[in-house]
């Protein structure tokens, strides 16, 4: 699918919250150079870019600013045709096998609260205040990274910002170093940040096994009279 029309610098179909709160984002010259990098993607490498067009901003739809309690912070999409739908580690229900990150975040899961999901679709994280948001926001089909350094970090270093300035009491899962890094600006002091190896086969075992990060998320809301995520 074509990335739509209507993204354009001036006019980003973006939840409305989120678009008062990233309006000198929109405004801002970098992300018209963004868009044009993004748009002629799309148009070249038709549907080989993911995720499809209207979804590169599902994570801002499924959870409005005012809803946000706890942000995992991804890379960039997964780079296999019908995986990525917006959401960070999450996919498509219809995925079958799930992507090696996530059978360990399940796993981790299972461990941690002996929750089961029956798939890999997370869209019911991101609607109770999980904002599941990647790094970089597109990706070309089998090329990992390959819309990195294109702005979408700029763009979602502000995301971040944002929420801390704004907010305090969220909880923020940080799986491994890149995630971490981006993380650096956050306020400890306000706010949970959970930092662990990345839930990749290559760092799983290296302490993310056993971080138990959705038991320590809910003790934390409830510590601040904040409602807990049902996983």
């Amino acid at each position: 699918m074509e990335l739509m029309n209507t993204f354009d610098p001036m006019r980003v179909e973006i939840e409305s919250s989120w678009q008062e709160i990233l309006k000198n984002e929109f405004s801002a010259p970098y992300f018209s150079q963004l868009v044009e990098f993004v748009r002629s993607e799309y148009a070249q490498h038709k549907g080989g870019v993911f995720p499809p067009g209207p979804q590169i901003f599902r994570a801002f739809e499924a959870c409005p600013f005012e809803k946000v309690k706890v942000v995992i912070l991804g890379q960039d999409p997964y780079p296999t045709k019908g995986h990525a739908h917006g959401l960070s580690f999450s996919v498509d229900p219809s995925v079958r096998p799930l992507p090696k990150s996530l059978h360990n975040i399940y796993t981790e899961l299972n461990d941690d609260l002996h929750v089961q999901r029956a798939n890999g679709d997370l869209s019911s994280w991101a609607e109770q205040g999980v904002l599941m948001l990647n790094a970089v926001l597109t990706v070309r089909e089998g090329q990992p990274g390959s819309h990195a350094n294109k702005g979408w970090e700029r763009f979602t270093d502000a995301v971040i910002q944002q929420i801390a300035t704004r907010k305090d009491h969220v909880v923020y899962i940080l799986w491994g170093s890149y995630a971490q890094k981006k993380g650096a600006q956050i306020n400890t002091q306000n706010n949970l940040v959970i930092n662990t190896p990345h839930p990749s086969p290559l760092s799983a075992y290296r302490g993310f096994f056993g971080s138990k990060p959705f038991s320590q998320t809910n003790a934390y809301l409830k510590e601040h009279n904040i409602e807990p995520i049902n996983w």
